[in-house]
């Protein structure tokens, strides 16, 4: 794997209230990641960004919706999550605060 490929696979965090709490309860973080990543992949692409120990990953395919809107019917993009245990201890800073 190059570090090339590696800094392209994480696209971002996904925030939202079930994250926050996964964060706070399980130290897990979730991110959205390219359709094509896998395990290993996000694994290493977390460790080289962010300097932390990762202990696992899950990944979770999310299909995209059928939507209708007046007459013309539509569809939303789908997207593939990560769900990324640390290693106790470790934790990640979003914003950007100097250490």
């Amino acid at each position: 794997m190059n570090k090339e490929r590696l800094m392209n696979v994480l696209l971002q965090p996904h925030v939202s209230e079930k994250s926050a709490t996964m964060t706070e309860k399980a130290n897990q973080y979730v991110f959205r990641v390219r359709d094509d990543a896998s395990k290993d992949e996000v694994k290493h692409a977390v460790e080289l960004m962010f300097e932390v120990k990762v202990e696992g990953v899950n990944l979770l395919n999310k299909p995209g919706k059928s939507r209708r809107f007046k007459n013309v019917q539509g569809r939303r993009s789908g997207y593939k999550k990560a769900y990324v245990r640390l290693e106790a201890g470790q934790s990640i800073d979003f914003t950007g605060a100097a250490k």
